[in-house]
């Protein structure tokens, strides 16, 4: 017996030791090194890696489809959005991808089948296994790399890793591998420069916040300031916003911080006092999400902003405002740490999120959150987001699975909107790229952010009044204290529905710079603009200006729901991914066409403002009643 047991084992042995040799490509590859981060020492071979196997969703390719057929106003299904369990169902990974890949860690990996499990949601397939057998199964070297500014120390692979070919078309990404702990910028500025030092993305609130202008000595409540202050007043003019709430009940919105930013309730009722005497009392509704606490010594730029202009706006105490407060203290938190906590079929439970990018949950270190929050929390109408990070800070494979969740979620009728930037056509302190991609100060190739490239968001620009102007006189895009972030993205295609907006741009006012300092062929941005200049803000007691994307792009949501309560009131869905209609002729006019300024950066001027879709300021700011007439002719 223990012959014939050595006998099969024996041929067994040499059938796979003359197996051809299976082909591997590299599956994801980053050229260069994120500013600071240097290697110092190889990897230990025994350290132990949570190895996340991302499997590529099904019927991605008809993502795009999905979305038109719902949301462009030529469509006979206009508005009839999906439910999550249709969604979950369309995109869940394939049976066969889920094998497949199975057998690739058993059979190449060596690693047991015990050791290996899917997660919750069928998207990721985990495993614990050591540096050895990862170098090993990704034909990769791991390092230790060590950052100059405060010697943290971070583990990756070097510049790629494989897989097999037949085993590449199963797979979107592998973590942890190539991606780092990256600089996440919030989309905010103002009178003066208070900046706490940069933390990395997986504590995305922790960066600098909106540099918090002085007290603010000459207060204003009229109209003949708003190129100086800019209050709920101004804004009301500027867009011709008048509308009472009358779908309370059924509509909602939502404003997503992530823990330590934070408010003091107080606040609002010193911001209600003066612009909105009828709201004192009135909070926004808490949502945490992975532990998401308001702190007493976080940072109140951010939240203060948003939430203040967002109740104020609505303008009802009968309107719920939601707070997606995300993250706890001690770990912090992504984009993916929302959407695992919006969608449970996109969540890692059990595993999946890269800990270099992602809070990883539950956080078993003192005081942390311990649970994993995994579709916890129902979808907003609309959700605005004013934080954002370069596209070169990430991979692409891990933007582009980001993006396809916005879309899915877009399915069901939800809007997402997001902030632009604030360093115009590149990243902060002068940063952009050189030519191998670096990030580095003084580079000359545009730099944009994400996920203002992705389609499925609606990037939202600044615009101001300019200085000795009326507020009813046309604004600019902005050009006092930051300029606009704008242009197009190195990692997503022009998308279909700007197709014609970007060319005539493009063929009409060509930038004129070489070839390679933006890409031509990319998803352009902004898609619109808002007034994003010296908001009037109570903090602690005390206004102060404060100025960014980070007030366009709650403004604009903020506009965008009372059209979602007049069709709610009529029986009718909520707008859903709005880019399709709002560049389609339906809503030609729709928009106050901006057609002065730039978005300097990269040693440029950038992008100018011209007649029509520009990379500065998008369509240009909303018209409320031009807008709120299209939207309610529409199914």
């Amino acid at each position: 017996m223990l012959l014939t047991g050595f006998f099969t084992l024996g041929v067994a042995s040499l059938a796979l030791a003359a197996r051809t040799p299976v082909k591997r490509v590299a599956h994801e590859t980053r050229r260069s090194l994120p500013a600071g981060w240097t290697p110092v020492r190889r990897a230990e071979p025994d350290r132990v890696l949570p190895l996340s196997v991302g499997l590529v969703q099904s019927n991605l390719e008809n993502l795009e489809a999905y979305l038109l057929d719902v949301s462009h106003p030529d469509s006979p299904n206009y508005s009839k959005h999906w439910t999550p369990e249709q969604v979950a169902d369309a995109f869940r990974p394939s049976q066969e991808a889920v094998e497949t890949v199975h057998m690739w860690l058993v059979e190449d990996g060596r690693i047991g089948a015990d050791r290996i499990k899917l997660s919750k949601s069928g998207s990721w397939l985990l495993a614990n296994v050591t540096v050895e057998e990862a170098e090993q199964l990704l034909g990769t070297e791991y390092y230790v790399y060590e950052h100059a500014e405060d010697g943290r120390e971070h583990l990756a692979c070097h510049q790629k890793y494989h897989v097999p070919e037949h085993v590449s078309k199963h797979v979107d990404l592998i973590t942890p591998t190539i991606h780092f702990d990256t600089k996440v910028q919030r989309h905010g500025s103002a009178d003066t420069e208070t900046v706490q030092t940069l933390g990395s993305a997986k504590n995305i609130g922790k960066i600098a916040s909106p540099k918090v202008g002085g007290v603010v000595q000459n207060f204003f409540t009229d109209l003949e300031h708003c190129d100086e202050t800019i209050t709920l007043a101004c804004l009301r003019v500027l867009y011709d916003f008048v509308y009472a709430p009358v779908a309370t009940h059924k509509n909602t919105i939502g404003v997503v911080e992530y823990t330590p930013e934070t408010h003091n309730a107080t606040d609002f009722d010193v911001f209600f006092a003066n612009y909105s005497k009828s709201q004192i009392g009135e909070r926004p509704t808490f949502f945490p999400i992975d532990g998401g606490v308001l702190t007493t010594n976080g940072d109140l730029g951010e939240s203060s902003l948003d939430l203040q202009y967002v109740l104020g706006l609505i303008g009802t105490k009968r309107q719920e405002v939601q707070l997606y407060q995300v993250g706890d203290p001690i770990e912090g938190a992504s984009f993916n740490n929302l959407l695992d906590g919006l969608d449970a079929s996109y969540c890692t439970s059990g595993g999946g999120d890269d800990p270099t990018q992602d809070g990883i949950y539950p956080d078993n270190l003192p005081g942390g959150y311990d649970k994993n929050d995994c579709g916890t929390v129902k979808p907003a109408f609309i959700i605005s987001t004013s934080y954002g990070y370069q596209e070169a800070d990430l991979t692409p494979a891990y933007m582009q699975r980001q993006c396809a969740e916005y879309g899915k979620l877009s399915l069901t009728g939800v809007t997402f909107v997001y902030s632009s930037g604030d360093a115009g056509v590149g990243g902060r302190q002068n940063v952009c790229l050189d030519d191998n991609g670096n990030q580095v100060v003084g580079g000359k190739i545009f730099s944009p952010t994400f996920p203002g490239g992705c389609p499925y968001v609606t990037s939202v620009g600044a615009t101001q009044v300019v200085p000795g102007h009326k507020v009813t006189d046309p604004e600019s895009a902005v050009f006092q204290r930051f300029p606009s972030g704008g242009g197009f993205s190195n990692v997503f295609p022009r998308a279909q529905f700007q197709e014609k907006a970007v060319a005539n741009y493009l063929e009409k006012f060509p930038p004129g710079y070489a070839p390679n300092i933006f890409n031509a062929s990319g998803r352009g941005f902004p898609d619109v603009s808002a007034n994003g200049l010296n908001y009037s803000v109570a903090i602690n007691g005390q206004f102060r200006l404060v100025s960014g994307t980070s007030a366009s792009a709650p403004t604009f949501a903020s506009i965008l729901s009372a059209v979602n309560d007049a069709r709610l009131a009529l029986g009718k869905k909520p707008v859903g991914w709005i880019n399709p209609a709002i560049y389609s002729s339906t809503f030609n006019g729709a928009f106050n066409d901006i057609t002065n300024g730039s978005n300097p950066n990269c040693g440029t001027q950038g992008f100018l403002a011209k007649p029509g879709w520009d990379p500065v300021t998008g369509l240009g700011t909303p018209n409320f009643p031009k807008l709120l007439a299209r939207w309610l002719l529409l199914p």
